[in-house]
């Protein structure tokens, strides 16, 4: 993404009135978090172990997609830069191609970052390459990262894709009660 096109959705986002800089809070030195106990905690999915093998253990215990929803567990594959991949948790969904993600030991090690921007970078648009906004320089870091995709707090998916039902059924409610009130 230009600087011009990242200032603009800078200015959009201000717009909307979302916060464009994380709210960042370093934890006590006694306390440094580690992403995997930080995402358990805030999204009430109980999964233990490194952040990478969320991805596995989750199959057949909690729903899994390429949707991002608000609560979900982003879970990125590990790397060289991040040999135990990471976690974090949707805050809120901005537009189709971004998110605000709450996460851990990210920008700096055990600090906790509250509506983190993060952007689908991908060539489909499917949540499989993330960039994540970066604290010591203020923007995007410039690493893509790889992601398996997000974990819902609910039963196992049923066959289909079910992430993409709710949101239809959501977006259908929205409409009928906006149609509503506008009569």
């Amino acid at each position: 993404m230009s600087r011009r096109s990242l200032c603009s959705l800078n200015r959009w986002l201000l717009a909307l009135g979302v916060l464009v800089t994380p709210l960042a809070a370093p934890a006590p030195a006694f306390a440094r978090l580690q992403c995997v106990p930080y995402a358990r905690d805030v999204s009430g999915i109980d999964i233990h172990g490194n952040a990478h093998t969320w991805w596995k253990q989750a199959d057949g215990v909690y729903r899994r997609g390429t949707t991002p929803l608000k609560d979900a567990v982003m879970v990125f594959r590990s790397t060289s830069a991040m040999p135990y991949g990471h976690v974090a948790v949707v805050h809120e969904i901005v537009d189709a191609r971004h998110v605000l993600l709450d996460h851990a030991n990210w920008s700096r090690p055990g600090m906790i970052e509250h509506q983190a921007l993060a952007e689908d970078v991908s060539e489909a648009g499917d949540w499989s390459e993330v960039r994540v906004w970066f604290e010591p320089i203020h923007a995007l870091g410039g690493r893509t990262n790889p992601v398996f995709g997000f974990i819902y707090n609910s039963t196992p998916q049923p066959a289909g894709n079910a992430e993409m039902q709710i949101v239809s059924v959501k977006a259908a409610t929205d409409a009928a009660q906006f149609a509503s009130a506008a009569d």
